[in-house]
């Protein structure tokens, strides 16, 4: 009867130990799994801080490139609107210079059959030729003094030749003459609106040498008002 009691004592007893590490086993099972996801959360975690921080890195790169290139474009920007303003007070510059240049030809024009003759120098060319001798350039040195002293003064140019060959070549000779004449000032400042060339042709004056046929008449003009 003792033994049995005994027995029925410890069965329970032993039962109760079994299943108290029975828990334990399961509370340190279960701890470790937790403990393995929560690692592996975890590392997920990261992974994705790593992959975020990546992202933020090249979303600055792109950001600042963007504003490189933002700085560049306002850049050629002013750049551009430098160039236009230039552009503008340029055409500004040559619209008054036209004004100017219409003004006189108006008033020249104006005053075509109101003009004298102030001054005329002759300048002479070889045979056949229309290039400007020595002499002919020293002779035109003085014409340029006169108008840069006198800036209302317009000048006429008369092209002649002498009388020998055909009449259509030495028109065109003649207008040749007086078109370098014409170039000569041009080229030392004097503005082309003041300056008349018109070719005249051969000169039939048998009183005339035939070497002062071959010239150009410079005719300073001034209005007569």
């Amino acid at each position: 009867m003792v033994h049995v009691t005994r027995t029925a004592v410890l069965l329970p007893a032993l039962f109760l130990v079994v299943s108290g590490c029975a828990t334990r086993d399961w509370v340190r099972d279960l701890m470790g799994k937790k403990e393995a996801e929560i690692g592996e959360r975890m590392d997920g975690l990261g992974n994705q801080i790593k992959t975020t921080d990546t992202n933020l890195g090249e979303t600055t790169r792109l950001a600042r490139g963007a504003g490189e290139r933002a700085d560049g474009a306002l850049s050629k920007a002013d750049g551009a609107i430098s160039k236009a303003d230039g552009a503008i007070s340029k055409a500004d510059g040559a619209m008054a210079k036209a004004g100017g240049v219409d003004s006189r030809l108006t008033r020249i024009w104006s005053n075509r059959y109101n003009q004298k003759a102030v001054d005329t120098v002759e300048v002479y060319f070889g045979f056949n030729q229309a290039d400007l001798s020595d002499g002919a350039q020293t002779a035109l040195l003085g014409v340029l003094k006169e108008l840069e002293a006198n800036p209302t003064l317009v000048v006429k140019l008369g092209g002649f030749t002498d009388p020998k060959g055909a009449k259509d070549y030495n028109y065109a000779l003649a207008q040749r003459r007086a078109e370098a004449v014409r170039r000569f000032l041009a080229d030392k400042g004097v503005q082309l609106s003041r300056v008349q060339a018109i070719g005249m042709g051969p000169l039939d004056d048998r009183g005339t040498p035939d070497e002062k046929k071959r010239r150009v008449t410079v005719t300073l003009m001034t209005d007569s008002e």
